[in-house]
């Protein structure tokens, strides 16, 4: 996003790496549709979280097998101006932002400081939806505090509920 490009360029050590051509930076704008390869397209949205240096962005990336949505940060999903269970229903596989399980998971400090949609609440709002969109969703980008890392009770009542928990490696 424009923001996020105008930063890695002027602030190192990113600059370094865009004087060297040792990277590229590509001007992404809102719901722009651009080409990766003659195979992957994407698009890029902003979504509320933390821009004190920068936008946050979700993607949608486009496969000639599968579509995907990418929200691996944001501050609640109603601060969003659009409903995450349209968007999961317009792709084929939708990774979401699981920094927190639940409100008492980060005691020491004000969830206000560190905003994130808690997975007990994504799953609330998926809780009449078919079992076809819940298995949609994937858990992602954990903080080390969430239960979904090492406890295999939550893991299973997520799952129970038809949802998937990202692990490195997997597929998706």
């Amino acid at each position: 996003m424009p923001k996020l490009k105008t930063f890695l360029e002027t602030n190192g050590p990113w600059e370094q790496l865009v004087k060297l051509k040792n990277i590229r930076t590509i001007a992404l704008f809102p719901d722009s549709l651009i080409s990766l390869s003659s195979h992957v397209s994407v698009k890029a949205f902003p979504v509320p979280h933390r821009d004190e240096y920068s936008e946050t962005a979700g993607f949608i990336m486009i496969t000639p097998l599968k579509k995907y949505l990418f929200v691996p940060d944001i501050d609640k999903w109603e601060k969003w101006g659009r409903s995450i269970i349209n968007e999961v229903k317009q792709v084929d596989v939708a990774l979401l932002d699981a920094t927190f399980y639940s409100q008492t998971k980060l005691p020491a400090r004000s969830m206000k400081e560190v905003p994130h949609p808690f997975v007990v609440e994504t799953a609330a709002l998926f809780k009449q939806e078919p079992v076809a969109i819940k298995k949609r969703v994937t858990f992602i980008h954990f903080n080390h505090t969430n239960p979904l890392l090492w406890d295999k009770q939550v893991r299973m009542e997520v799952q129970r509920n038809g949802f998937s928990i990202a692990v490195q490696g997997g597929k998706l």
